[in-house]
């Protein structure tokens, strides 16, 4: 009993299953109000196709959190070794089981929605693949990459729907902004677990200080992508992106006079809360 207990944990920490479960709201919510306002909840819930999209994503996302943690084995005892601890309550062998067992079954129900399904998430499992084995140690374009990984399976909706606007790019350019800056405040989070693993993050070959900047750059871009939102026809969610420039404006100063570890994590976590936040923002939208 105890071992089936410790194996449950050990699944829900390398699978990151919250993370999950919140990815799904967020896909059904954007559906409901950014997607097909037009349509009523029950015609949404009900809509057998959409749910397959959405089982996909998650069946595939949680896969990658596992080959993910499966690769990072070496780095997470350095940087975070409670949640080492926890992920490996799973052996690796039975780690890279339930992944090729994720992957089968989302290839499988996408195989019954459309050729283009399959190919569209077997590309998806095979970016996580490629990111998570090498290009996560590349310097530079991890950061983009691990961004783009995330926005990814919103474009299922996307092409699903056939919806395409201004307001859908900034928004998607705004989410990326601040998942790009949440990788890189890891980063900085991450250095020495990085350095000894030689990894080719932006700290380490530019620096904490030039890193900074480039995070300043990309705050200063969101601020920009705030203050056109505003612009457009948004309900009451107009208030979210109001706030989020004294957010972003604020968040910059702290990433500059914050300089260990621990700080690092309370800008990381912060950003975490925000983007959390906007997906409840959703169902203000006008």
């Amino acid at each position: 009993m105890n071992k089936l207990y410790y194996q449950i944990i050990g699944f829900v920490s390398s699978t990151r299953l919250l993370n999950v479960i919140v990815l799904c709201i967020t896909q059904y919510l954007v559906s409901i109000y950014i997607l097909a306002p037009e349509r009523s909840l029950i015609s949404i819930v009900l809509d057998l196709n959409l749910f397959i999209i959405i089982f996909a994503t998650a069946v595939s996302t949680l896969s990658g959190y596992i080959i993910n943690n499966f690769y990072d084995f070496e780095k997470d005892k350095i940087n975070r070794p409670k949640l080492f601890f926890l992920s490996n309550l799973i052996s690796k062998e039975d780690q890279l089981k339930i992944y090729f067992f994720f992957n089968i079954i989302t290839i499988t129900v996408c195989m019954y929605l459309s050729i283009k399904a399959f190919a569209f998430y077997l590309f998806y499992i095979f970016m996580i693949w490629l990111y998570s084995y090498r290009i996560k140690k590349l310097y530079w374009i991890s950061n983009f990459f691990s961004s783009a990984i995330v926005i990814y399976p919103f474009f299922a909706l996307i092409l699903y729907f056939g919806v395409f606007s201004m307001k859908i790019i900034l928004m998607a350019l705004f989410l990326y902004n601040l998942l790009f800056l949440r990788d890189v405040v890891k980063d900085l989070q991450n250095f020495k677990g990085d350095w000894i693993q030689k990894y080719k993050t932006l700290p380490i070959i530019h620096g904490v200080f030039n890193t900074k900047i480039i995070a300043s750059f990309f705050s200063l871009f969101t601020f920009i992508i705030s203050i056109k939102l505003l612009s457009l026809p948004l309900g009451k969610i107009y208030f979210y992106f109001l706030f989020s420039i004294f957010f972003v404006l604020m968040w910059s100063i702290y990433l500059w006079i914050y300089k260990n570890q621990k700080n690092y994590l309370c800008l990381h976590n912060s950003l975490k809360i925000w983007i959390l936040i906007g997906v409840y923002s959703i169902t203000l939208i006008s």
